[in-house]
């Protein structure tokens, strides 16, 4: 394994500490930034799919349950991390000072392909499809007058071209990446008010599940005796379609580490990164599953998927599998479908305001290591990294334009779980390697708790690769991951004999 010093010699000497960023945000914004980037369209969307693969009330709340349970022991032990390392990059940086250049490279690497830059891609297109609901002529097929593509792929055809979908989905990223390059005070006002709204939204449908929308016909039919458990017989089959159907909710739950990509510019971080990661992970995996609940208690679970009304269908196959839609149009009609229409395209903006802001620190950070392309490691006159955002947001359009977003997300979600686990194993590894550096905040219930996490991410790792669902996915996603080897070596050797070619002009 290298040794975690920095890539090269050449480096800025003050290569992801604090200098030059302007430090705005509160604790406030700071919890504003997890829960916004977590909240987007998923909680919205992916209860159709797992209860589908699932099958019953029961474990549909389990799965979301299991997901809120990793989500915030993974957040526990990020937050010793962070309150260590409060800089530009975030978990690049943890994973780069724990286990070496390489596993942090090939982080950042897999982040800019495809894990940051593809969810905001596909939070992208979901926010124009909701739009289509507001103004039909938004669609989704692809002109016919200009050139398009289509290309087979695991999963599906992918068809390369423009869409009235797409130019609203490209057009909301560079509106969103115009915001940032003004700084991060413009970015954290649009992140903090949007996200209050949208936080507001998920407790207006919990509490219409509960009150309003309570429907006598679906309390019964879910979870009255024999309805609500479902399966109890846990066999092999069985755990390789519970750990599928976590695909969805830990999509939904992602991107809760974005703060720490932002560290550089939280007041007093050591204190408000954990507090931040623990009450934003906390907070919106405790909405997700009494969201979850609400639907239980407006929706039938299971439906016909030709129903002809939103009660016909179920949660199971709600048209589109926009469940919160169903939820809310099951009283208020075509109404209610406006009405969530209108909440979910201010979710989707305000998370990927939150995913675009972060984002861009990482390149930066591995910029300053000589890891990425030299620009993206300055900031701008509005000290944002300027170069970062438009390489970020020119790598999104692209994405956009292939439609391959839900795809490509599905492929990573293995090898983002393998990071997880690779950065928790970096807690231990420091506290081995180095046991008397600063650390304002210990890891709550180390090692057990972080251990646990270990295992359970493991888990669910594994079987995606065993289930017969996902397997293609995660082994596309793994070898994204590890074509950033050759990558990170050919980096270094343009990085080393640019000094040397420089001299060489100098003379």
């Amino acid at each position: 394994m290298e040794s975690a010093a920095p890539v090269l010699e050449a480096a800025a000497p003050e290569a992801g500490d604090r200098a030059g960023f302007i430090q705005a945000l509160t604790l406030t914004d700071a919890t504003m930034l997890v829960a916004g980037s977590m909240i987007g369209s998923g909680v919205f969307i992916v209860s159709a799919d797992i209860g589908r693969t699932v099958g019953s009330p029961f474990w549909l709340l389990v799965v979301w349950s299991v997901t809120a349970v990793m989500t915030v022991l993974g957040a526990l032990a990020y937050g010793e991390l962070a309150a260590m390392y409060p800089r530009a990059g975030g978990q690049y940086v943890f994973l780069r000072e724990s286990l070496g250049p390489l596993p942090g490279f090939l982080y950042g690497w897999t982040l800019f392909l495809i894990i940051q830059t593809g969810l905001v891609a596909a939070v992208a297109v979901a926010f124009a499809k909701f739009s289509n609901l507001l103004v039909p002529a938004i669609s989704p097929d692809v002109f016919t007058w200009l050139p398009s593509f289509t290309f087979q792929v695991t999963g599906g055809d992918v068809i390369v071209g423009l869409s009235w979908q797409r130019i609203v989905a490209i057009a909301s990223v560079w509106v969103l990446t115009w915001i940032n390059l003004r700084g991060v005070r413009e970015g954290k006002a649009v992140q903090t008010s949007v996200t209050a709204v949208k936080t507001s939204v998920l407790i207006l449908l919990i509490l219409f599940g509960l009150t309003v929308g309570r429907h006598a016909g679906a309390i019964a039919a879910n979870f009255g005796a024999g309805h609500f458990v479902g399966v109890t017989d846990l066999t092999p089959a069985f755990v390789l379609a519970f750990a599928a159907a976590l695909v969805g909710s830990l999509f939904s739950a992602d991107a809760w580490n974005t703060v720490t990509f932002a560290a550089a510019e939280v007041q007093n971080p050591r204190r408000n990164l954990p507090l931040a990661l623990l009450l934003g992970t906390g907070g919106v995996t405790l909405l997700y599953v009494l969201t979850n609940v609400s639907y239980l208690t407006t929706l039938p679970f299971a439906g016909d998927p030709h129903g002809a009304t939103v009660m016909a269908r179920g949660i199971q196959y709600a048209t589109q599998d926009r469940v919160g839609t169903a939820a809310v149009e099951s009283v208020f009609g075509g109404a209610g479908a406006a009405i969530m229409a209108v909440a979910i395209l201010i979710s989707c903006f305000g998370c990927n305001n939150g995913l675009i802001l972060s984002g861009a620190r990482v390149y930066y950070a591995m910029a300053r290591d000589n890891l990425f392309f030299k620009s993206t490691g300055q900031l701008n006159d509005r000290k944002a990294p300027g170069a970062a955002l438009k390489v970020q947001a020119i790598w999104i359009t692209i994405l956009c334009l292939t439609g391959t977003y839900g795809q490509l997300l599905n492929y990573v979600v293995f090898a983002v779980l393998i990071f997880y686990v690779l950065t928790t194993f970096g807690l231990f590894v420091l506290r081995r390697t180095r046991p008397n550096a600063e650390r304002p905040y210990l890891a709550f219930g180390y090692p057990f708790l972080p251990a646990l996490y270990i295992v359970m991410a493991l888990a669910v790792a594994i079987g995606l690769l065993l289930a017969d669902k996902t397997r293609a996915q995660a082994v596309t996603g793994l070898v994204l991951v590890v074509l950033g080897v050759p990558v990170y070596y050919v980096w270094r050797w343009l990085a080393a004999r640019a000094p040397a070619a420089a001299s060489a002009a100098s003379r």
